[in-house]
């Protein structure tokens, strides 16, 4: 019997910002996004954010529950959930998360903070800058 791989959970994202798009500002969604082009500004998400292999993201801050990382990113990152750092994956930044992952290859230039209280966690709610 032939065995079926399992849906990338990147191709599942509500919404995609494609290869030729750029976009500047702020985002903010509640169920997933896919970065496939670039972007610049911040975003606070209660959703998924998946970075693309191409993607290149230069963000003060990043705040998601969960952040999937192909692509370039320049900016400090937090998730309520995971951060995962795929082998392709160039992050310039802090990251702030309850679960990290970072895969064989990655280039990681930051500091690392683990989330001791997931639940306490929200990216609509202004923190002070430290």
């Amino acid at each position: 019997m032939a065995k079926t791989k399992a849906p990338d959970s990147a191709a599942l994202a509500a919404t995609t910002l494609g290869p030729e798009t750029s976009f500047a500002g702020t985002l903010r969604f509640k169920e997933s996004l896919r970065i496939r082009g670039k972007f610049e500004g911040e975003i606070e998400a209660t959703g998924r954010l998946y970075i693309d292999e191409d993607a290149v993201v230069t963000a003060r801050r990043i705040r998601a529950t969960s952040v999937t990382v192909g692509g370039t990113v320049r900016g400090d990152i937090e998730a309520a959930d995971r951060i995962e750092m795929l082998p392709t994956a160039k992050v310039y930044g802090n990251v702030k998360a309850a679960k990290l992952r970072i895969a064989d290859g990655v280039v990681f230039e930051g500091a690392c903070e683990m989330i001791r209280d997931p639940s306490a966690f929200s990216p609509f709610v202004p923190r002070d800058p430290a």
